[in-house]
Parts: C-alpha cells; structure tokens; sequence
C-alpha cells in the first residue's frame, strides 16, 4: 500500500522537477549528460527563472543533478549497481549543504514545542477523553494515532500505509530491539560507520552480530555494501550522525537493488528528516520498497520527555508481527498518545514544525556559511 501521490494540485517547480527527475529515472538522460539550461527551462518550459532555479536546487539537493561552476547542471544519478564508492581513504562528510541538527539537550527555545500549545491540548484532552485516556490500547497502539500517523505520512513524507502497518512504541531505541524480535537474532545486521552508537548497542545486547559498514561522502560504500554478510541494513539516509552525511538519490536506489537481491531487509531510520529545508517534502526510502521498515520518533519534534516513537511495516511482515509480537502490550502511556493525536489532528504539530524551517531558512540566508545547531550523542534520540 505504498505510494507517493495523493494527486494534491503541486507548484510549477514541483511539476518540473518530477518531470526531469523522472526522464533521468527512465534513463531517458543518462549519467553525465548535460541537462537545459535555466534560459532553455524558460523558454521551452514556460516556466520563470524562479521555478528553474528551485527546481535545479532540489534536484542537486537530492543527488539526482550536480552543477558545475561555468558550464552548468549535468545528471549525476546512476541506477548501476557496480557503481563504486569512495576509496578507503576519502573523507566521510556531508553529501549536500544542511544545517546542524538540533541539539538533543532538551526542547528550550531552539526546537521545543510551545509549552502553552502543549499545556492546552493536555488540558482538553483530560476533559475531552475523561477517563478513557485509563484504559488500555491495543498491542500496536491507539487506533487514534495510527490513523493520524498514517494521515500525516501521507502528507508529509510520501507514505501511503493503512493504520494497521503502524506500531506505537517508548521511542526508537526499544523499536531497535523489536526489529531484532521480529526478523530474528540469527541474522546479521549491518549498521553505518559511523553511526548514532545506540544503534549498535541495542543490537548487541539483543545477542546479534553487527557489521560496521563504512559511509562514504553519500552513504555506504559501495564495496561495503555489496560485499557485506548482513540481510538486515540499519539506514539513516536523511543525515547519518555523527557524520552528517545524506544518502544521494543514486545510493538509496543502490541500497533498494541491494535488499531485493536475497532474503533481506532495510530498516530505515528517519530521525529529524522533518527539519529539512527542501522546499519538497524528503523522499523516503520506504516509499519505494517492499523490505522496507520504517522508524520514526517524536522525540525531537515535540520534546525529549514524549518517548514515543512509531514503526512502520511493510505489508509481508505484518502476519509474522501478529504471531511473533503481537502478544506485547504498547508501552506508550494512553494519554500521551491522545496528545499526540490532538497535536496532529489539530495542525498543531505541523505548525510547529513549519516555524522550525522557517526559522532555519532564515538563519540560512542570513548566514549562509553559518552553523545553526549542533547534535550531541545524549540521549535524545529516542
């Protein structure tokens, strides 16, 4: 039940992007070529120099286009799977320019959610709720939420999953251990090098074996990847901490061409894609394959103490979730959940979030060469 168009009226630029981003899918422009210009995109495109220019800025942005200085955009995705990554000795940074992360020392002024909007919702959730918010939800979580969630993601990241594909949990770290639970301790898991070091954590106190498999300037090496003993491949291919650095749209093709070859499964970790500044919503690696989980948490968009996250499950799994784990009880408290599902019902999570972007994308311009943020390894990711 995956998809990524809900057929919504999209803006010229969004228009032309998926034009050119589709034509170089199709192979129709192939690696290397040299793309139109922004005076060819004006005149044969009717379109105006500001939907050439954002359109050329998310294809670079996403790893589809590259610019060069004097000579213009050229297509820079390759759906090869023999492509290389870099040598062992290049650097790992950044694929693309994104602000620092936000800190995970707590909400505060920087990221926290309104205190009064928060104080608000609480309030009319007790009244509202009564004491149904004392009784306990279903195993996979609130039938309010999932469906909120669900709506959201359809929204907002590309994902179109029924509710029922959604599992509530106490924040990513114990979705780790369920993921553990649900493909089995006997696989191997590969995990980024370097990585968020609870990943790993989690994995080995579950008794797995764990390869570290090293990132390159836009994901895992290839060499890595393909040669690797894992079936299971933990991903962060929005921005991979402590590294910084996002899968291109060439690599996270490479990682769907990689889990479809055998008995395998990607676990795509999307913490903090939400405060990108592209002017589209992310693209999700789950959106376009069927071994695909998808993990997401609410830790830093709403505040450290909401330890709440949410895993999404592909369609195959969700029998073998029933008769492995479906005897667990949620352990997301009934009343934080019916938060959430009025803070997102409400359009209040999403407000909040705007502000966030608007407020980077203004610091951005302002600063350009700036840091706006930074990430610590505490423990507010999950």
């Amino acid at each position: 039940m995956n998809g990524t168009d809900t057929g919504r009226k999209k803006p010229a630029y969004l228009r032309l992007y998926e034009q050119l981003r589709g034509e170089i899918l199709s192979a129709s422009r192939a690696y290397g070529e040299r793309l139109p210009s922004r005076r060819e995109l004006i005149r044969d495109q009717g379109v105006s120099a500001m939907t050439a220019d954002h359109c050329y800025e998310l294809l670079c942005q996403e790893g589809y286009a590259e610019s060069r200085p004097k000579s213009g955009y050229y297509v820079a995705y390759r759906d090869d799977s023999a492509f290389r990554g870099l040598e062992a000795g290049d650097p790992v940074e950044g694929s693309r320019e994104a602000p620092a992360s936000p800190t995970q020392e707590g909400a505060g002024e920087e990221t926290g959610f309104p205190f009064s909007v928060m104080a608000r919702t609480m309030r009319r959730v007790l009244t509202e709720y009564g004491e149904r918010i004392m009784i306990k939800t279903p195993s996979t979580g609130s039938p309010e939420l999932q469906t909120a969630i669900s709506r959201y993601l359809d929204r907002n990241r590309g994902i179109r999953v029924a509710p029922e594909q959604i599992v509530i949990g106490s924040g990513a770290e114990y979705l780790y251990g369920m993921v553990v639970e649900l493909l089995g301790p006997d696989r191997v898991y590969g995990v980024e090098y370097p990585s968020y070091q609870k990943i790993e954590q989690v994995y080995r106190a579950r008794g797995v074996r764990c390869e570290l498999l090293p990132l390159g300037t836009d994901g895992i090496r290839s060499e890595a990847l393909w040669k690797t003993a894992a079936s299971v491949l933990h991903i962060t291919p929005y921005r991979s901490f402590p590294s910084g650095v996002t899968a291109s749209a060439s690599r996270r093709g490479e990682y769907l061409r990689w889990v479809e070859s055998g008995d395998r499964f990607l676990v795509e970790d999307d913490v903090e894609s939400e405060f990108s500044l592209l002017r589209k919503r992310e693209e999700t690696v789950f959106a376009h394959g069927k071994r695909v989980i998808y993990l997401n948490t609410f830790t830093r968009t709403v505040a450290p103490a909401f330890r709440t996250g949410y895993m999404v499950l592909p369609e195959k799994l969700m029998e073998r979730f029933q008769s492995r784990l479906g005897f667990y009880s949620c352990t997301v408290p009934t009343f934080e959940q019916a938060v959430l599902t009025e803070l997102i019902n409400g359009g209040d999570f999403e407000r909040h979030l705007n502000r966030i972007r608007r407020r980077e994308r203004k610091q951005r311009t302002e600063n350009p060469d700036g840091n706006t943020g930074s990430r610590s390894n505490s423990d507010g990711k999950g």
